[in-house]
């Protein structure tokens, strides 16, 4: 783990031990910024039925999502959080696109509507956190981390 103290752009994310202080670089916090205007985007899409938009704005929400994952990879607390924000921008891109497709009411199998196939990436983001919360948080207690 890094532990140093520079603040360079392109860095990992870094904690001071001294000060217990997360730091992000300027270039990781405007690659957040900008993932929350793609997002607002795709929802605002959603919401006012533009679906070129939606679907549009679900591509560089997701790769932007996927890009902070990777990059925060090295904190396991970070890590299981952005993956749950990734895989719930997946979920909720594809309600989106069975609402815009006109396919979510229907059955894919007995009282199963194709909307409610949202729910698998909906649960694999609250199993990544149960998994952090339940498990990786309490065998780690002595280890530095953002949560």
């Amino acid at each position: 783990m890094n532990m140093s103290n520079s603040k360079h752009e392109g860095q990992l994310p870094i904690i001071n031990q001294k000060e217990l202080q997360y730091t992000i670089p300027i270039s990781f916090r405007r690659m957040e910024n900008l993932h929350i205007v793609f997002w607002l985007f795709k929802d605002i899409s959603w919401c006012m039925v533009w679906r070129p938009l939606g679907i549009a704005m679900i591509f560089p929400t997701l790769i932007i999502s996927v890009i902070i994952a990777y990059r925060t990879r090295q904190y396991v607390s970070e890590l299981c959080h952005n993956l749950a924000i990734t895989v719930w921008i997946t979920a909720n891109s594809y309600w989106m696109i069975s609402e815009f497709l006109h396919f979510d009411d229907k059955i894919v199998y007995g009282n199963i509507h194709y909307k409610q196939l949202a729910m698998i990436p909906f649960v694999i983001g609250v199993l990544i956190l149960t998994y952090f919360y339940a498990y990786w948080k309490p065998v780690h207690k002595g280890e530095i981390e953002t949560m």
